[in-house]
């Protein structure tokens, strides 16, 4: 089956990926959006482990206080300034400390196995891998703190 530029478009919005990435998928998984989104996925991890050697020395801190009774502080680095400067990624790092503020993990690898709030079909590991497919840079969560009134 022929791709569509329509569907190139389609999926790209969706995944944020480039467009060989996706004519790629698409041609794979025979025009199926679906089907190409797993393929897209699977070669993800694959980017992922690519990139994990990589030094990580540039970053974001976020915070989030919620209705001045709890706040969350979290440091996250990626490879670049520009990247760190990215909107994904800038509202990657705001979704952990959001994380962070409603799940009050316990440390990084605790909260790197939980549910993301906002789509409990995946983890926080999930998010990550997703955003270092979307962005090509190694990302790494270094740190956050959790504060609540009175505790």
């Amino acid at each position: 089956m022929a791709v569509t530029v329509e569907q190139i478009k389609a999926l790209r919005a969706k995944t944020g990926l480039g467009i060989h990435e996706v004519k790629s998928a698409l041609e794979e998984a025979d025009g199926n959006e679906e089907k190409a989104i797993a393929v897209l996925k699977e070669r993800g991890l694959s980017t992922v482990a690519k990139k994990s050697d990589r030094s990580t020395s540039q970053g974001l801190v976020d915070a989030y206080v919620h209705s001045g009774r709890i706040g969350a502080l979290v440091e996250v680095n990626c490879e670049t300034d520009f990247v760190a400067r990215n909107e994904d990624f800038k509202a990657f790092v705001h979704d952990l400390a959001l994380q962070v503020a409603s799940m009050n993990p316990e440390n990084v690898e605790d909260l790197l196995k939980q549910e993301f709030f906002k789509d409990p079909s995946k983890t926080i590991q999930d998010y990550l891998n997703e955003t270092i497919a979307k962005i090509g840079e190694n990302i790494k969560i270094s740190r956050f703190a959790r504060l609540e009134l009175g505790n």
